[in-house]
Formats: C-alpha cells, structure tokens, sequence
C-alpha cells in the first residue's frame, strides 16, 4: 500500500494491487476510509467520515490531483490506464 501524502492526520494511498480499476486514492485518518477517483475527482466509498468531512477530503484529494496521478503511473505505469 504504497502511502502518497500525509497531511492534516489523512493518510493518501492506494493498494498495489488494484491496476485495474480507474486511477484513485483511499484516505484513512482514525479507523475511517474513503475512496475517491481521480478523473473526475469523485467520491466511490466512505466508511465512517461525516458528510461535512468527505467535503474536505474532496477539496484536499482536487488540490494534490496532479501529484496523485503522477504517483499512480509512477507505480502502475500503463498498467494502470
């Protein structure tokens, strides 16, 4: 589960083995998970954050877009398309 960012208590990763699914992150932060995709930044599944706080989890997962796909193809390469 290569980690991509920590930031504000977030943990951002993705699971090595899911290069067939559309390019997205998970987020964990205290026994809480969601996931998001990439393009178009869009929520897929939450496991415990409030609806006020998945906001700002979207907000955070569209501001560091650009450095989370480059961590997707520098891992997955085209694999990961």
């Amino acid at each position: 589960m290569p980690t991509i960012l920590r930031f504000q208590g977030y943990r951002f990763y993705f699971y090595s083995h899911e290069p067939n699914e559309p390019p997205h992150v998970h987020v964990d932060r205290s026994g809480m998970s969601a996931k998001f995709w990439l393009e178009p930044v869009a929520f897929a599944r939450n496991r415990g954050f409030s609806p006020r706080e998945l906001r700002e989890i979207e907000r955070l997962v569209t501001e560091h877009q650009e450095h989370f796909w480059e961590a997707w193809y520098e891992f997955f390469g085209d694999s990961g398309r």
